[in-house]
């Protein structure tokens, strides 16, 4: 009877954090590439190998797999700059006091990460004191991540319950030092619907564990 009763107490904390999810978008964020891909699900990478190492307009119309979304320079320049070297280019801007601003997501998408770090003015690698990283999704809500002493290998991922809106990356104007992305990460995780049908599972559960109780009685 006591084991039943603990069965049916998880499974009402459960559903009631499940419809807490639905109710309210959070906004979470994942310092392990690893972590965050296994919570995103669908994930589809723009690498930006194909820009050039120059002046690029923006905003820039980008797909990152079937997600759609815009790569802008907000700040003293509307123009951003490809960097990086060899065959492994990047993304920053003219302009180091500038921010990379993504947005204009498909509608499906919930997360957004990426590999963040600074350049210096010919476009190769620089030592960055931090990152700072701001994502917000359709209701509005902030999150703000500082990202300190990045390097190449620095991934940073956000995920939204709700549709995501935009991500900006900056250096607060650090001497030397350009905002620098490599690729993105642009994911779509469950909707509602699904969540709804997660809570349709544990009360299916909820179901059997009474059946059970009842046929050993």
């Amino acid at each position: 009877m006591q084991t039943s009763l603990t069965r049916m107490k998880i499974i009402s904390a459960a559903a009631l954090l499940l419809a807490a999810s639905v109710a309210h978008a959070d906004i979470t964020v994942f310092t392990s590439q690893s972590a965050y891909l296994a919570a995103a699900g669908n994930t589809s990478v723009d690498t930006f190998d194909d820009l050039p190492i120059d002046a690029l307009d923006s905003p820039l119309f980008r797909n990152a797999g079937s997600y759609a979304y815009t790569a802008s320079s907000v700040g003293a320049s509307p123009i951003l700059y490809g960097a990086g070297t060899g065959s492994d280019n990047w993304l920053s801007t003219n302009n180091r006091n500038d921010s990379v601003v993504f947005s204009n997501f498909s509608s499906a998408v919930r997360g957004v990460g990426g590999f963040f770090f600074g350049s210096n003015a010919a476009g190769g690698y620089a030592n960055a004191q931090s990152i700072t990283l701001t994502a917000r999704n359709a209701l509005g809500e902030l999150l703000t991540y500082e990202l300190a002493l990045p390097t190449q290998a620095s991934f940073v991922g956000f995920l939204s319950t709700g549709a995501f809106s935009d991500l900006a990356v900056s250096t607060a104007g650090q001497v030397g030092i350009w905002p620098t992305i490599n690729n993105l990460s642009v994911s779509a995780v469950p909707e509602p619907a699904t969540y709804g049908m997660l809570l349709g599972g544990l009360g299916l559960l909820g179901f059997m564990a009474r059946r059970r109780r009842a046929s050993q009685q």
